[in-house]
């Protein structure tokens, strides 16, 4: 094997290796993780939401405060009905239906939601993806948001959201949720 093969191959081999450290982080990984979140206990009544809401270049952008009153019927079916109000006045509501699936997942759906998506929990985390509506300079726009949740004790739920447009990050958003 010449020099030049070489380095190629030591090339190419350092790049999978590389490539190999940013995989992605998967729901199960948080199997064994405690507290473990159950999602019918905690969005159980009413919770406060505190959050930020950063650009693509991580700068903070706006802030919020949310109330969010959550209920289950007797079938299972659980609500979310979260307002928000943000520090420029400007106030929203979503108001979010998990439907019961056989594998203990959520359909999830909501008023400003393109479609429906899957919520699931393991361990500690619950894990959403969706396509999401948002205002945006007079206009609308749809953003696909990945949720990512962490019950860190019965009381606190931390929330990382991670917007992207066309494949590319346009937003973030950190949240941490407290039952009352």
């Amino acid at each position: 094997m010449n020099i030049h093969t070489w380095k190629h191959w030591a090339f190419v081999t350092l790049i999978l290796v590389l490539m190999s450290g940013c995989s992605s982080v998967k729901l199960d990984d948080y199997a064994g993780n405690s507290p473990e979140l159950n999602a019918k206990d905690f969005f159980d009544g009413p919770l406060t939401a505190h959050g930020i809401v950063k650009n693509r270049s991580g700068k903070v952008i706006r802030y919020f405060n949310a109330d969010i009153s959550a209920s289950w019927s007797a079938d299972g079916v659980g609500t979310l009905d979260e307002s928000f109000v943000f520090n420029d006045g400007e106030k929203q509501k979503r108001v979010w239906t998990l439907v019961p699936n056989a594998d203990g997942s959520f359909e999830a759906s909501a008023n400003d939601v393109v479609g429906k998506s899957r919520l699931a929990t393991s361990g500690n985390a619950l894990f959403m993806r969706y396509t999401l509506t948002i205002p945006y300079k007079g206009k609308s726009l749809n953003v696909k948001v990945d949720d990512r949740m962490y019950l860190v004790n019965d009381t606190t739920l931390l929330n990382e959201s991670v917007m992207t447009k066309w494949g590319f990050e346009v937003g973030y958003v950190t949240l941490v949720i407290t039952k009352q």
